[in-house]
């Protein structure tokens, strides 16, 4: 017999648990027999919609409204990020704002959701049960070392006899305990190991129940560990204990004798990295919209708004015309402000991965940066003067380096404060970009680095290894005004978009260079510094009206 047909396994009715249930109420979510049918649609206090249970279908569970009880909310305020009812749409609080349908929220989040079980499955867990498996051949090798350490010192001590037995024993003593020293923090790590894939087994169950769930407020509950998961523990770097023999002389048995080498332990951080093809995101695929939609206007406190770098989704750092640093939350809320004790103003901004922010001071020469409140000094360029900078997926720094003596401008890689690499010219010799005057730079996602090159006229994109592929010096049809871009950024797909401040508006480009469209509206000006956060939201620093326009551009 087909098991889903059998007596064992019908589906009985919610409400008297013994009937089985041909039918179900869309509304309620509760399985009915023939004869409670008529009994729950009695119940003209709720809505239902009864249907044969083959037939039933997907209905949310909306959440009901806080402010208005009877109501649920099926709409989503993008401004307050929350849910609303229809009857909160007419509120003071929520008047202008964008409102979208709740369903489309929902669906995003599961898609997150799969996303990140995806990532559970197929990438963490399978790499986190490599390295416990890896542990039991540590401990192989380990005891396999130590008994060739034992085998020579056997036979030397077989070689001297009684004289140095003593010595012997005491050297096997100290190998014995440094195994056990080992063994100890290899059974910790295997420990620590198998604890987070505990973890992750329990992350994998929890997501596919969020994933079969309806319920809205149960979904939306959920926080992702992945980012924890990625950052894999520190691998174990040990410098194991070898033995030196020397020539036997009994006057100095114990010297000659030699010695075991220390045991030590160092830690190297390992790298957690997705496998994903070159110059592609790892997150879905996000179309450009037909109509990019201005969604919120936050009102700095610059007179001039120059630079914007995004603190997570929810935070915007701000520079501009004077000396002070500004963090705003979404709702335009002023939460921080950093002064720079040079009183210099801050030509360009960026976040590291440890969300540090960092900044250059073009008439100091300073690269400093801001932790917590207080502002360190990364590195001085004497002779030398700091332009755009941007952090790197590898937690380096790029910065835009200009000389006093008229060498040509380069944009150097810095590791802490050492130069790693410096890109200032192309295979014939020639400087890939102009002297002076602003100049802004950014990482791509397939590690090519774009230049906005403002006397220039032109985005100078080079790969990874200071290699030129290409420059953009606008579209294939003539503008309104000559192109001269300002600020520059990347988005998860690898588009570029570049701050065409004369013209009002932002060009979008993708990865080679090939101009897709532009982002222009009647309510965008003078657009400088650009931004984007983890959800392709893009922030523009407009120069000319000092605020901040967030814009959705992509789907």
């Amino acid at each position: 017999m087909d098991p889903r047909y059998s007596a064992q396994d019908a589906v009985r009715c919610t409400l008297c648990k013994g009937s089985i249930a041909p039918m179900h109420c869309d509304i309620c979510h509760v399985n009915l027999c023939k004869d409670c049918v008529e009994t729950h649609i009695s119940d003209v206090t709720k809505d239902h919609k009864v249907v044969p249970l083959k037939h039933r279908g997907f209905t949310p569970a909306y959440p009901k409204c806080p402010q208005h009880s009877l109501k649920q909310c099926e709409l989503h305020c993008e401004q307050c990020r929350n849910p609303i009812c229809a009857f909160c749409i007419s509120s003071e609080k929520h008047k202008g704002h964008k409102l979208v349908d709740i369903l489309e929220i929902f669906k995003s989040k599961k898609e997150s959701l799969k996303r990140d079980l995806k990532e559970l499955e197929k990438s963490i867990f399978p790499k986190y049960r490599e390295l416990a498996s890896n542990i039991p051949v540590q401990k192989a090798s380990l005891s396999k070392h130590s008994q060739e350490l034992a085998k020579a010192l056997d036979k030397k001590g077989d070689d001297l006899h009684r004289e140095i037995d003593i010595i012997i024993q005491k050297l096997k003593s100290d190998i014995n305990e440094m195994e056990s020293k080992h063994t100890i923090v290899l059974d910790d790590e295997e420990d620590k190991i198998s604890q987070t894939i505990s973890e992750i087994e329990q992350a994998i169950i929890n997501v596919h129940k969020l994933l079969d769930s309806n319920d809205v407020n149960f979904v939306f509950s959920y926080k992702s560990n992945n980012a924890v998961f990625r950052k894999l523990p520190p691998r174990l770097k040990v410098n194991l204990p070898s033995f030196s023999p020397q020539e036997i002389n009994r006057e100095q048995i114990a010297q000659q004798i030699g010695s075991l080498s220390a045991l030590s332990f160092t830690k190297e951080e390992r790298v957690y990295t997705e496998k994903t093809t070159e110059g592609t995101s790892s997150s879905s695929f996000k179309p450009l919209m037909d109509k990019p939609s201005i969604i919120t206007t936050i009102k700095s406190k610059h007179s001039s708004l120059y630079n914007v770098a995004c603190l997570g989704d929810d935070n915007i750092w701000t520079s501009g015309d004077d000396n002070i640093m500004n963090l705003f939350n979404i709702q335009g809320e002023l939460q921080k402000s950093i002064k720079n004790n040079s009183n210099n103003r801050p030509i360009d901004i960026a976040l590291t991965k440890s969300e540090d922010l960092v900044y250059t001071d073009y008439t100091g020469r300073l690269v400093n940066k801001v932790k917590n409140t207080q502002i360190e000094k990364l590195m001085r360029l004497p002779g030398r003067r700091p332009r755009g900078l941007c952090v790197t997926s590898a937690d380096d720094l790029l910065v835009v380096v200009v000389s006093d003596n008229g060498e040509a401008t380069k944009v150097v890689r810095y590791s802490g404060s050492t130069e790693q690499q410096i890109i200032q010219f192309n295979d014939k010799g020639d400087p890939l970009y102009s002297y002076d005057n602003s100049k802004y730079v950014i990482e791509n996602r397939n590690l090519d680095i774009c230049v906005a090159d403002f006397d220039a006229g032109a985005v100078v994109v080079v790969n990874h290894a200071g290699k030129f592929r290409f420059s953009y010096t606008g579209p294939p049809y003539s503008t309104k005004d000559i192109f001269k871009p300002r600020g520059i950024t990347t988005d998860s797909q690898g588009r570029i978009l570049v701050a065409d401040c004369n013209n009002d508006r932002i060009h979008i480009l993708d990865q080679d260079g090939v101009f897709l469209r532009f982002i222009e509206s009647n309510s965008l000006h003078t657009p400088w510094g650009l931004c984007v956060d983890t959800k392709d939201n893009l922030f523009v620093a407009e120069s000319g009206t000092g605020t901040i326009k967030m814009i959705k551009y992509s789907n």
